[in-house]
């Protein structure tokens, strides 16, 4: 693949004797929006813990710019330029919304700034002085994303992007991440919202049981009902 950013290469993990995945393979290029998709419980969270060296994969490769990361610790994975939305969203919820921008945030020149954060989410400028733990659930997962970019990442990855969230803040999200992508910024989503996935995303990995049991791009997925139903339920 043209300027391969992350290549997974027959990834397995396990927690102690129990495997969750079984020689997982995908890879992005810079610029693309790459979705992990699949039911509950299939792995879709591991293989994220796996990139991030949160839950290191026991064998396999995991190369990020060509580079092995999976023996990296994950802070080591992060300074390396992965930016992850985790699932739960994880934010601190004694730091005020600015606070919570700044704390791990990686200045880099033309990068992300509070102020490139509040154009993307006016709302997190208004609630700039409110507490973590004050916001609603979509606001929360605003300042989840801004709080990850404000680390300039060169892959952003979000773990069930809109889980939970009322229609009009899913709306929100799925324009943001339009914008991001179309400024660039390489994602690798997890969500169960098929239609707004195949509508913005490039590709697509369906994963069941922890393998990889299908790939295409938007249009395959879109045209292939009877796929969608029996991995996705949809």
């Amino acid at each position: 693949m043209a300027d391969t950013l992350l290549e997974l290469t027959n990834v397995e993990t396990a927690y102690g004797r129990s495997q969750v995945l079984f020689g997982v393979s995908f890879a992005i290029a810079a610029g693309q929006m790459v979705t992990l998709m699949g039911r509950n419980g299939m792995g879709k969270t591991t293989t994220v813990r796996s990139i991030m060296g949160l839950t290191p994969a026991r064998s396999g490769s995991i190369r990020f710019r060509g580079e092995e990361i999976a023996a990296l610790a994950p802070y080591r994975i992060a300074q390396r330029g992965l930016g992850l939305v985790p699932e739960g969203r994880r934010i601190f919820p004694n730091l005020t919304v600015r606070e919570n921008l700044l704390a791990t945030a990686a200045p880099k020149p033309d990068g992300w700034t509070l102020d490139k954060v509040h154009a993307l989410f006016p709302r997190l400028a208004e609630r700039a002085s409110s507490l973590g733990n004050q916001l609603s659930g979509g606001e929360q997962q605003m300042l989840a994303i801004g709080r990850a970019l404000m680390t300039n990442p060169e892959l952003l990855i979000l773990d069930e992007a809109t889980e939970g969230l009322a229609p009009m803040v899913r709306a929100e999200i799925w324009n943001c991440l339009t914008r991001l992508k179309q400024a660039g910024q390489s994602i690798l989503v997890i969500d169960k919202n098929v239609e707004a996935l195949i509508r913005i995303a490039d590709h697509h990995h369906l994963i069941e049981r922890g393998r990889i049991v299908w790939s295409g791009t938007s249009r395959d997925l879109g045209g292939a009902p009877e796929l969608q139903h029996r991995y996705l339920g949809v």
